[in-house]
């Protein structure tokens, strides 16, 4: 029946997946595509570090394809490499180097780890990302720490078809540690996402006043007006000259203090 034929395809193709993230662990493997042609299977290999996985003289190449030909009975299979243009997106190369850094350094240091490594994804550019590690850290009891940061979507068709996932397991001597990544990348485009327009100056023109609440200028003032305004100067002015005339002869009166108690001290 052609569903079985699609589900053992469906099989096939998962259980090449597992083979290649097995073998190329430690090169840098993102991911595999695999497309049927009238030539063959066609399967590109996605990875940041393309030199380990070809090998010298193509060496590694040849033993992937005799593989896949002895294992899943492909009739002929073409590989090709392709470079990951931004690894610190990619969730599997993130899963396998923190699974590196957990051999490398112990379980010790997981939270020093799974920091450096989340601040590391939200830098590069992720919407939201988390890290989820389960296992005997750092207690003899099995628990699972979690380690988030940005918007990351957890239900809805965006969460299925959109958000990257990874499993990775490693082996350390307190026992096996699992390691679960999750990322948002930016290239995503939500649904309920609302972009604001960018704020607009909008000038508006004063419309001239009536005449009843413009004020008369300066020229058209009546000729009353003025010599109130002048009055008013004047005025001004003699109150100026008084103030300062009563100021005059109490400095004197100060000075002649000052003169007669210093002769009184000699």
């Amino acid at each position: 029946m052609i569903e079985r034929k699609f589900i053992a395809q469906k099989i096939r193709e998962s259980q090449i997946q597992e083979y290649m993230a097995k073998v190329l662990s430690k090169a840098g493997y993102s991911h595999t595509e695999i497309h049927n042609t009238p030539l063959g299977e066609k399967i590109t290999i996605y990875t940041t570090r393309p030199g380990l996985v070809v090998g010298k003289a193509g060496e590694n190449v040849k033993k992937i394809t005799a593989y896949l030909k002895k294992r899943f009975k492909l009739e002929n299979p073409q590989i090709e490499i392709g470079d990951v243009q931004n690894p610190l997106l990619d969730v599997q190369y993130v899963a396998d180097r923190i699974a590196y850094n957990l051999e490398r350094f112990g379980a010790k240091r997981f939270k020093s780890i799974g920091y450096k490594m989340l601040q590391d994804v939200m830098n590069a550019g992720a919407v939201g990302a988390e890290i989820v590690l389960s296992g005997r850290i750092p207690s003899a009891r099995a628990r699972s720490w979690r380690f988030s940061s940005g918007y990351l979507k957890k239900s809805g068709d965006i969460a299925v078809s959109f958000v990257k996932h990874a499993k990775v397991s490693v082996n350390l001597t307190i026992g096996t540690v699992g390691v679960k990544i999750s990322i948002m990348t930016p290239d995503i485009e939500l649904p309920d996402k609302l972009l604001l327009a960018a704020d607009k100056v909008i000038k508006v023109e004063s419309a001239p006043l009536p005449e009843q609440f413009q004020q008369p200028s300066v020229e058209e003032q009546k000729p009353e007006a003025k010599a109130e305004e002048k009055e008013k100067e004047v005025k001004k002015e003699e109150a100026k000259e008084k103030s300062k005339a009563k100021r005059a002869p109490r400095k004197k009166k100060e000075e002649k203090k000052e003169n007669h108690g210093d002769h009184k001290k000699e």
